[in-house]
């Protein structure tokens, strides 16, 4: 079982910064993708921004050049930099990963694809 704390959500007006942590267990398997994933109530759940243990990133077009993901693997560490945030980035923040013994090929980063997810950290912006 692989479990995911993270911290760092709060309020802030638009224009500000804050970085997310997401503290997890080691993971054991060959390859990986963790990320951060985000939901306002009554939508869905999208992708924010992940990264696989190979460096590979990806973000949402609606974060690209404000949000940097990075990890701290001695310390089982994943933080999300989140700058000139907008109202629109309000919502609840989930860090997940998904674990995996095949190639990296087959390694997924999609939202159904995560096997394990954090209860959330909670961001808000103000116009």
């Amino acid at each position: 079982q692989v479990h995911l704390a993270e911290s760092g959500g709060g309020s802030v007006q638009a224009g500000g910064s804050l970085n997310l942590s997401c503290t997890h267990s080691t993971f054991t398997s060959v390859n990986y993708c963790v990320g951060w994933f985000r939901q306002v109530p009554g939508k869905e759940r999208e992708g924010v921004a992940t990264i696989k243990n190979d460096g590979t990133t990806t973000y949402a077009d609606s974060v690209k050049g404000r949000f940097t993901i990075s990890q701290d693997t001695a310390k089982n560490t994943l933080y999300l930099q989140m700058n000139t945030l907008e109202p629109g980035d309000t919502a609840m923040y989930y860090c997940a990963a998904h674990l995996s013994n095949l190639a990296m090929h087959w390694v997924r980063c999609d939202n159904n694809g995560m096997h394990y997810w954090g209860e959330g950290t909670s961001v808000t912006v103000s116009s």
